[in-house]
């Protein structure tokens, strides 16, 4: 019973884990063109290159968080014997994943509005300096 249990939690984990990590980053991908063409200053073909560089280092590092913590722990101290444990390790890896992919976007979303503002800075006119005049 206890092996057939988590071979049911792998089947429900990765096609969730998977699922959130593809709404998120087509979510954050789409929205993020119009920092890009910003940052870029309309420059398309480099804008939208380097979304998509984005998006795929997006996919590797979260698809491969989501594989490298699959693990479920199963021991004779902690056996998987009902349903109700079963749930409770879903929620606990879904949740968890899910804190982590939050934590992503930001960070995401911090890149790009740091690049947008550093991009806008470029733009203003440089200042030049003038002593004060001398009395």
């Amino acid at each position: 019973m206890e092996n057939k249990l988590v071979i049911i939690a792998y089947a429900i984990y990765l096609p969730v884990a998977l699922g959130l990590t593809y709404y998120v980053a087509r979510t954050l991908f789409k929205n993020a063109k119009v920092f890009m063409l910003d940052i870029f200053k309309g420059k398309q073909d480099i804008a939208y290159a380097t979304n998509r560089l984005f998006e795929i280092g997006f996919y590797l590092l979260n698809l491969g968080f989501a594989l490298m913590i699959l693990k479920i722990r199963v021991n004779q101290y902690n056996p998987f014997e009902t349903t109700q444990k079963l749930i409770e390790t879903l929620s606990y890896k879904v949740g968890g994943f899910s804190i982590y992919l939050g934590v992503m976007l930001f960070l995401n979303l911090l890149l790009f509005m740091r690049g947008r503002k550093k991009a806008r800075q470029s733009q203003l006119p440089k200042q030049q300096f003038v002593p004060p005049i001398a009395k």
